[in-house]
């Protein structure tokens, strides 16, 4: 049974949608936010990448970065940038990319079922970043961005959907890289009540893209909760906000993986070790991205090799040793470059990959990175037989696009 309650959600004037919608905080790093804001006073980054806003030597874990995006916030809210319904109601939301859409619906999920496993996760949360996403809500007393979460689809649920975006949307326009982003709002009473009871016999919500957000809104349900001699499970602080999307709408991209070194070990030194589990050939650029399971492609000393993983090289009856990232981990990012903790180790690092081939290219000729890997997409049915199984992706696995823009809806938790 899942928990999905409209909610008043705080959001912008028409006319400023556009110019505060911005990509979320995790897909930019503080020099991009700040370019990507320049020119443009009303962008949500000023709320949450705030130390674009403060010297280019702030440690962005600092307190007064928190302060700084809580000072934002309630300035688009005196400044009238930013409003509050007045009414809880549901929001649909449509993204448009390459004329393939996805539409979900906005509302509030309730914290006690990531505890209770209504809510699957697929992947582990880093410490850093968890910590981050809850000083950030504590600090603003709101999500400030949604959640992104999955659920296996229901016709009655694609019925309401549809009969609901016949209407004339709230907010329509198209963002900088092309894609379409469109919110209606549903506030009418029967189906308010039509979309809540549907949802309660959902089984299980999937985390498609947000663990740190997820986390971090338990985390400070929880913490209010114990704290409230008067608790009730009511109270707005007990739900999150997110977006459901059935699982059949949504695309992932690969999660590439680049290294800055190879461990001690010269090119073909590295290359001898890597043909012990993988069919190695040299290849060129435009045929370099892989086009099924157990294939990757490999760039080091300006050249790219196919690599085809051998026979034995996974496991079919475990979900998670049948990954090709598992593959790639236990075959040559372990036992070759040492790199045994995804989480924690700084000589690696993770490429979406919306970003392209190119991306890779680049990292290692410019010296940063000394080889890149490129990886075949998971698919929906392996995350959701993973969450299903009670078991954990590798970190970055999974890249969903077209990304979710923040600002569009904030759920105040008073």
């Amino acid at each position: 049974m899942a928990v999905f309650k409209p909610f008043k959600a705080v959001r912008p004037t028409k006319n400023l949608a556009k110019e505060v919608a911005s990509r979320p905080y995790d897909v930019l790093n503080s020099a991009e936010a700040k370019v990507e804001a320049t020119g443009n006073p009303f962008s949500f980054l000023h709320v949450v990448k705030p130390e674009i806003d403060l010297p280019d030597s702030t440690d962005p874990y600092s307190e007064e970065v928190y302060i700084k995006g809580r000072e934002s916030y309630q300035k688009f809210l005196t400044d009238r940038v930013l409003f509050k319904d007045e009414k809880a109601s549901f929001y649909i939301y449509r993204l448009t990319m390459n004329q393939r859409s996805q539409t979900g619906l906005v509302g509030c999920c309730f914290f006690e079922e990531y505890y209770s496993g209504v809510i699957k996760k697929h992947e582990l949360t880093r410490s850093a970043k968890e910590e981050d996403r809850v000083k950030h809500v504590e600090c603003l007393n709101a999500n400030a961005e949604p959640v992104f979460f999955s659920y296996r689809g229901k016709q009655k649920i694609n019925l309401l959907v549809e009969e609901n975006i016949k209407k004339t949307p709230i907010y329509s326009f198209f963002a900088e890289d092309g894609v379409k982003h469109e919110l209606w709002i549903v506030s009418d009473k029967q189906n308010l009540e039509d979309i809540e009871n549907e949802f309660v016999d959902v089984p299980f919500l999937y985390v498609a893209d947000g663990h740190h957000r997820t986390a971090a809104a338990a985390r400070i349900g929880q913490k209010r909760k114990e704290s409230n001699t008067s608790h009730n499970g009511e109270e707005e602080y007990n739900f999150f906000l997110a977006v459901l999307f059935p699982e059949d709408q949504l695309k992932i991209f690969d999660y590439n993986r680049v290294v800055s070194d190879l461990n001690g070990l010269k090119y073909d030194q590295f290359l001898e070790k890597v043909k012990e589990s993988f069919i190695v050939q040299q290849i060129d650029e435009q045929h370099a991205r892989p086009s099924n399971l157990r294939e990757f492609a490999m760039y080091m000393d300006n050249k790219w090799y196919g690599l085809i993983a051998k026979e034995g090289s996974w496991d079919s009856s475990d979900p998670v040793k049948d990954l090709d990232v598992t593959i790639l981990s236990e075959k040559i990012l372990n036992p070759i470059l040492n790199i045994t903790d995804l989480r924690q180790d700084t000589r690696i690092d993770f490429v979406g990959g919306i970003r392209g081939l190119e991306e890779l290219k680049q990292r290692v000729d410019s010296g940063e990175m000394e080889v890149a890997f490129a990886l075949h997409p998971v698919s929906m049915e392996q995350l959701l037989n993973i969450a299903d199984a009670g078991e954990i992706m590798p970190p970055k696995t999974t890249w969903f696009e077209p990304k979710l823009r923040s600002g569009l809806f904030i759920h105040d938790l008073e």
